[in-house]
């Protein structure tokens, strides 16, 4: 019987891998849609905000390009749709789009180009805007907010307003703007938004008000477990700085005897009432690290439920010492 040849195995290998090659092509051929609803706003005078929808793919997108005159100057991943590009020339044109990426490396075409220009340097602007005033809002449905609010002011001008949801900046809108609106929330969730105004010098302003909004819930989902009411402020026990809260239990059925509080996102502590947890509005104190002006501290809770699950997050409350 004669063996295979080397030059044959090598062959017979290079058969299998193009066999396998064309297989993954022929599962995700296709490249993503084009983003739509590309926009680039000046954040200030060395930084552009370039924000866009979500594409659609046949496997799935898993990551954007931003492009700079055909020049990609920025990637990110597929749940993410904004970016800001920074490193920018003061008064200056600029021209991006944005193209979307799959797994197998298919990329879609470019975005209609969307132009923006930088405004001209403040070097006498030093000092941040005021807050943005009167923040109100309201559920659109299940899935998108409304958010409107006062102008902020500035010694040289406000060149735009950024939306953060739970400390965290999801939008941002021209300093001629006093509203947004936000979209791809989940259904039946508190959200927590503030508005900051940012100058030419990149000065943020302190945060708005906070304004509390609970999307619909979707057909036959179970009504809320989250705590309602919490309020949070910055206080001292014999000394010692703390964050006092107090806030509602939810309506389980039962006595919630048992919180999971998260300070800056990460679970902290669980708070035990016991069999007897006390009635009405519930207090609690928690003992902090720092009180340096202008430390920020941001807390939200859970209750454990009759069944032992964890309900619901409230909504978050942000703390700044000396603020």
């Amino acid at each position: 019987m004669q063996r295979p040849t080397r030059y044959a195995l090598l062959a017979c290998a290079a058969l299998v891998l193009a066999a396998c090659s064309a297989t993954a092509d022929e599962r995700d051929g296709r490249a993503p849609t084009v983003p739509g609803g590309v926009t680039a706003q000046a954040s200030s005078a060395t930084s552009v905000h370039v924000m866009w929808e979500a594409s659609a793919d046949d496997k799935g997108v898993t990551g954007y390009e931003v492009l700079q005159r055909g020049t990609r100057v920025k990637a990110v991943p597929g749940e993410k749709h904004m970016i800001d590009v920074d490193g920018l020339a003061p008064a200056t044109a600029y021209s991006f789009t944005v193209r979307a990426r799959d797994a197998a490396g298919n990329l879609s075409a470019p975005s209609a180009p969307v132009a923006v220009t930088t405004p001209a340097p403040s070097p006498a602007d030093h000092g941040p805007p005021t807050a943005p005033g009167a923040l109100r809002g309201r559920a659109d449905g299940s899935r998108a907010a409304t958010l409107s609010w006062r102008r902020a002011t500035d010694d040289v001008g406000v060149t735009s307003y950024d939306i953060y949801q739970e400390d965290v900046r999801i939008h941002s809108v021209s300093g001629r703007e006093t509203g947004a609106r936000v979209t791809g929330l989940r259904p039946g969730t508190v959200y927590t938004f503030t508005v900051r105004a940012r100058d030419a010098a990149d000065n943020s302003s302190p945060d708005s008000n906070a304004v509390d909004l609970t999307t619909a819930s979707e057909p036959g989902a179970p009504a809320s477990t989250a705590p309602t009411e919490l309020a949070a402020r910055y206080g001292k026990v014999a000394g010692v700085p703390t964050v006092d809260l107090s806030w509602l239990p939810p309506d389980t059925g039962g006595p919630v005897t048992s919180y999971q509080l998260f300070l800056d996102g990460r679970l902290t502590t669980t708070i035990v009432f016991g069999a007897a947890p006390p009635p009405g509005r519930t207090s609690y104190s928690l003992t902090v690290s720092s009180e340096k002006p202008g430390t920020r501290y941001s807390v939200k809770l859970r209750a454990q439920l009759p069944d032992g699950k964890w309900g619901d997050f409230s909504a978050q409350r942000t703390v700044v010492i000396g603020g």
